[in-house]
């Protein structure tokens, strides 16, 4: 059967609705970490949420979406997190070079991930399941201009830096996706993050030459 397209009904404006539509979210997030996605209800959010069905219909038209936007949410918090210990890294090392750079973003994306692993996993996995190709690509171009703006102290180019952050976000989010799909409980960490530093030092290297 396909999936009805996901659509938020409307987005609050005031602080109050914010909170409820937050609220939701919180509520959903918090089931994710006890028990799929099926096996979690409408009404079961509702009353956690401590708020009515009809208030969850003022904002979602069905579960689907709650989904759609706590992915969203998630990348955005990903990114800005990782935007701020790399302005802190930067400011705190003005020589370090490249490799120790990109080898200290991986170690800290890594941890990101760690903190959160089972609800990283389920978004992976319900990414996949739900996404239309436009939500990729929506995805994609915001994460690869994430990668632009932490490459943007070394490598000022826009073709060059284009194209490594592109690389890098392949090589990072698919050992990572591909990882939490396959194995929700991964505890092997150390040895993913040298295969990661690995993979995306030698692009580097290759660049460097």
């Amino acid at each position: 059967m396909a999936q009805a397209p996901i659509n938020v009904r409307r987005k609050p404006r005031q602080s109050r609705a914010k909170f409820t539509q937050q609220a939701l979210l919180e509520t959903t997030v918090q089931l994710l970490r006890e028990k799929s996605f099926d096996e979690i209800t409408i009404r079961e959010i509702t009353e956690i949420a401590g708020v009515g069905l009809g208030t969850f219909y003022e904002y979602f038209s069905q579960k689907e979406d709650v989904i759609a936007l706590i992915i969203h949410q998630y990348i955005k918090m990903n990114i800005q997190q990782l935007q701020q210990l790399a302005t802190a890294c930067v400011s705190d090392h003005h020589v370090l070079d490249i490799k120790h750079y990109l080898h200290y973003l991986i170690q800290q994306q890594l941890r990101i991930i760690r903190q959160e692993q089972r609800i990283w996993a389920t978004i992976f996995l319900l990414e996949r399941q739900l996404s239309s190709v436009e939500i990729y690509q929506k995805h994609y171009q915001l994460m690869t201009q994430h990668w632009q703006n932490l490459l943007a102290p070394y490598f000022p180019q826009g073709v060059e830096k284009q194209h490594m952050a592109q690389n890098l976000h392949r090589i990072i989010y698919g050992f990572i996706m591909q990882t939490l799909l396959i194995q929700p409980d991964f505890q092997d960490w150390e040895n993913l993050q040298e295969d990661i530093i690995t993979a995306s030092l030698a692009f580097v290297t290759t660049k460097e030459d």
